[in-house]
Order: structure tokens, then C-alpha cells, then sequence
């Protein structure tokens, strides 16, 4: 241990000051997470309003997602290299400034480029979070604070809908649905002011290189794979958007094999590709890939639903995915403290899976039978058996990812999982073209809106219903529970291994030295 890091260690488990600092972090996640969720309940009111395309809808939630899954890994080099506390504000003041673009956005091409901006400085923000958090409160206190940590994603998944449905309800100054992004305004100019006072500065000692040419083939395979899907439909499936899909492709072909020559190069690539050696990491990440394409479909294609097949006004069906938050909410918390314990990783994550098909199924089957008279009462049951379900997923996956992952790789692997989880998202998002849009004539009458609407829906639900399936296929290349024992004791203690999944970042392999 350095200098450095002996005379701050003692300051910090006495000091006010990293609490004033947690808080402000949690609240820069906070805004990130209700941002995520707060512009799917307003999109009819953009739509009308706005008079954004399909096309531009999708471009707006999906191209968020596929900006911040771009740039989330090498947002935690960036901090890694340049210091965390200059990285979190350059987001924060990003984003602040990307919200104030999307708020005062004078059409939808401005509205959509605005949303790309702000994916891209989130990407720089949210990394920043739990290193932040490792860096300044010691092993015994972490516990503690990602337990606060999870309770506020838990209350960004349940206040984000209705807040988003509120101030457009309230149509505050005649904004319609733009105090959604307004909102955050205040809070991130606070949140720049006292993160500047209050935050120390850290970055780990043995920084990696930033990889350049890893995060142009990152983001241009995306590009190439994704515009074509949100496109596709509007411009009648064209024969460029298939060579295009297809060049994705061979563009991530060329990313494996630079990220080969990297490795050997400098031994700094953007993605460590000896980590899909360990099976139960590559069964993971092809989990939460697919996870984040099943979220990606039923969220969008839900909320289009409501407002516009079932003609519901954004409050109403704000209301009715309280139930659905909730029980995320408890069954995340059970299956960490009572039911993995008990039974075991695999188990409970197969259990949510089957949990979760068996709520969109029980979705679909309603859905079919009191068609556009549906009631929200009536929706409550499927959306707590399908909250349950994820809630059994969402809490241990990265855990049990992680299980046979190296010590040293484990920052790494938590980063490259959640962006996969992203990745998966934009794609799902992009992916409603074909599942949902493409069930809807281009004309039609007021009267066909509700039944057509309603049968995409169904539609939409078979193929996330198709998705919870494989997901729980897929499960079964997941150690079992003895595996992920011998594993974590091979991988070294306990302690050091869920501190680096939970608070490193990639390329971070120590703890990181603080700077005054």
C-alpha cells in the first residue's frame, strides 16, 4: 500500500464527506435510469406532437441504448486513465446539456441526434459510479452502500413511468411531453456543482491504453447492424440493408482478430477475449444478450399498446406497471438473500426464466380475451408473475457470470456483461420493426386501431415469450452449484472477488489511488 492511499484510508471512514459524495453519484444513476425508462411512456405524445416517424420513434429509445452500450466500456478506460471524478462531471455536464437539446429539440432529426449525445455522455457518467464508490469507502462499508445502490435502481424502475406520465399529463407551460427531459436540468447542474467540492479524484495506478480502433469496429458493426432494422420496414426492406447486416458481420469478424493482435501487441484490448474461454462467462453474456432483446421488444411495443391500441392517456398506463416494478423489486431481493443461498444460482435464475415465459403467456392469453376492453386490473397478475420472474434474474446473473471469471479479469468481465446487456437492448429495440410494426397496415381507420394494435401486441409477446425460453436454455450452460464453489475458491477470496465485480472497472486490476 502507498503513501497515498494509507493517508486517506483513515479520513475516509470518518469523513462526512464521502456520503455527501455517494449521494451525489447515486443521484447522477438515478437520472440515468429514469431517463431510461421516463421517454418510453411519452413516445405517442413525441409522436403526435413532434411528428416523428416510426422509424424516429425507435431511434429515439433505441438509439440512447446503442450510444450508451457503445461507449460504456471505454467510458471506464477513460476513467481508468484520466481520473474518475473529471470523467462523472464531464458526463454529468454532457448530459445535462444533451437534456436541454432533446427539451428544446425544434423537430425529431434534432430530438433523435440529442438522444444519441445523451447515450454517448451517460456512457461517460455511469461508469464512473461504483469505481467511485470502490475508491472511497473501505471493504466493510460496501455492503452497505450497494445495498442503497440497489434500492435506488429499484425506485428509478418504479418512479420513472409515472413521472414520465405526469409532467406529460400536466402538459406544464404547454412543454407536452418536453419537461421529461427538462427535469433534468436542475438536478445535474447540482449535481456538477457539489460533485466538483465533494468528490475526490481517482483512477487506478496501471491505467490500460485506450483502444481506438477496438471502439470505431465496436460501433460501426452496430451501426450497420441496426440502422437497417429500424429502417428496414419504412423503406421497404431494401437489398442494401441485408448487405449491410451482413457486413456487420464480417466487421465484428475483424474486431476479434484485432483484439487478438491487441492482446498480443500491448496486452490492452477494448474487449479481453480470453474471458469467453470461461464457459459459464460466454453462457452469461449470451444471457444477457438475449435478455436484453427480449426487454428491448416488450417494454417499447407495451407502452404502444396502452397509449395508442387501448387509447389510454399516460398516467393510466403509468399506474398500471406499478405492480410489475414491485414485484421486481421484492423477488430481486429474495433471490439474493434467501433463495440462491438455498438453492442455488442456476436454479433460481432457470425458475425466473420459466417465471417470467409463464407471465407472457398468462399476458397473451388476456390480451386475446378481453381485447381492447382490457382493464388494468386485469393486466396486474401477468405483470407480477413476469415481475417476479425478472426480479429472479435481474439480482444474481452477474454473480453467477462472474463465478468462474479470474480475479483479475473481473472488472473487465462486469463491464463487458452489462454492455452486452445494452447491445442486446438496442437490438430488441430495433428488432420491433419486424415483430410489431410489421403487423400494422400503414392506413388506417380510427375503429382498426385498437384490434390491430392488440393483435401486434399479441404477436410481439409470442416472440418475447420465445426469448424467455431460450434464455432458459441457454441457462444450462451456467455452472451448477458446486462449480461456482470450487470456482470461487480458485479464483482467490471472496472479498477481493465480489469487490472487483461490484466497484472495478476495466483494465483496473488494483485498488485504485486516490488523488488530492
Amino acid at each position: 500500500m502507498t503513501s497515498t492511499e494509507t493517508s486517506v484510508s483513515r479520513p475516509i471512514g470518518s469523513d462526512r464527506r464521502r456520503w455527501i459524495a455517494l449521494a451525489i453519484v447515486m443521484t447522477a444513476a438515478f437520472m440515468d435510469l429514469v431517463d431510461v425508462t421516463i421517454v418510453n411512456i411519452a413516445i405517442p405524445s413525441i409522436q403526435a406532437e413532434a411528428g416523428a416517424s416510426v422509424s424516429q420513434i425507435q431511434w429515439i429509445t433505441a438509439g440512447y441504448a446503442l450510444a450508451f452500450a457503445a461507449g460504456l466500456i471505454t467510458g471506464g478506460r477513460l476513467g481508468d486513465i484520466h481520473g474518475r471524478k473529471r470523467l462523472f462531471l464531464l458526463g454529468v455536464g454532457g448530459f445535462t446539456l444533451a437534456s436541454a437539446l432533446c427539451g428544446f429539440a425544434a423537430n425529431p432529426e434534432m430530438l433523435v441526434a440529442a438522444r444519441l449525445l445523451q447515450g454517448g455522455m451517460a456512457a461517460l457518467m455511469v461508469p464512473q459510479v461504483l469505481s467511485i464508490v470502490h475508491a472511497t469507502f473501505p471493504a466493510e462499508e460496501r455492503g452497505k452502500v450497494f445495498g442503497l445502490f440497489g434500492a435506488i435502481v429499484g425506485l428509478g424502475a418504479v418512479s420513472g413511468p409515472l413521472l414520465g406520465a405526469l409532467l406529460t399529463q400536466w402538459d406544464i407551460l404547454g412543454l407536452e411531453w418536453r419537461p421529461i427531459f427538462l427535469i433534468n436540468l436542475p438536478v445535474g447542474i447540482a449535481a456538477l456543482f457539489l460533485g466538483s467540492r465533494y468528490i475526490d479524484e481517482s483512477r487506478a495506478p496501471r491505467a490500460m491504453k485506450l483502444d481506438l480502433v477496438g471502439v470505431a469496429l465496436v460501433t460501426l458493426g452496430l451501426l450497420m447492424l441496426l440502422y437497417p432494422l429500424t429502417r428496414g420496414r419504412e423503406l421497404g426492406w431494401p437489398l442494401w440493408g441485408y448487405a449491410s447486416m451482413a457486413g456487420a458481420l464480417v466487421v465484428f469478424s475483424a474486431l476479434v482478430a484485432y483484439e487478438k493482435h491487441k492482446t498480443a501487441r500491448d496486452g490492452s484490448p477494448l474487449i479481453e477475449l480470453s474471458l469467453f474461454r470461461v464457459k459459464s462467462f460466454a453462457a452469461g453474456v449470451a444471457v444477457q444478450t438475449v435478455f436484453g432483446i427480449g426487454l428491448g421488444i416488450f417494454f417499447l411495443v407495451w407502452t404502444l399498446y396502452m397509449q395508442v391500441g387501448l387509447g389510454w392517456r399516460p398516467l393510466k398506463a403509468g399506474l398500471t406497471g406499478v405492480p410489475f416494478s414491485i414485484a421486481v423489486s421484492t423477488a430481486a431481493g429474495l433471490s439474493v438473500q434467501k433463495l440462491v443461498p438455498r438453492l442455488g444460482g442456476r436454479t433460481v435464475l432457470q425458475t425466473g426464466a420459466l417465471t417470467m415465459a409463464a407471465g407472457v403467456a398468462l399476458y397473451l392469453w388476456e390480451a386475446e380475451r378481453y381485447g381492447a376492453a382490457i382493464a388494468p386490473w386485469q393486466m396486474a397478475l401477468p405483470l407480477v408473475v413476469m415481475g417476479l420472474g425478472m426480479g429472479l434474474i435481474f439480482a444474481p446473473l452477474t454473480d453467477m457470470v462472474l463465478s468462474g471469471v479470474p480475479r483479475e479479469h473481473a472488472g473487465s468481465a462486469s463491464g463487458l456483461i452489462n454492455t452486452m446487456q445494452q447491445m442486446g437492448n438496442a437490438l430488441g429495440l430495433g428488432l420491433v420493426s419486424v415483430v410489431f410494426f410489421n403487423q400494422i397496415p400503414d392506413r388506417l381507420r380510427p375503429d382498426q386501431v385498437g384490434p390491430v394494435f392488440v393483435d401486434a401486441f399479441q404477436h410481439a409477446l409470442g416472440w418475447v415469450a420465445a426469448v424467455m425460453v431460450a434464455i432458459f436454455l441457454l441457462m444450462f450452460a451456467l455452472p451448477g452449484r458446486r462449480a461456482v464453489a470450487e470456482a470461487a475458491a480458485s479464483a482467490g477470496p471472496a472479498e477481493e472477488g465480489v469487490d472487483a465485480a461490484a466497484g472495478a472497472l476495466p483494465g483496473e486490476e488494483a485498488r485504485p489511488e486516490l488523488v488530492h
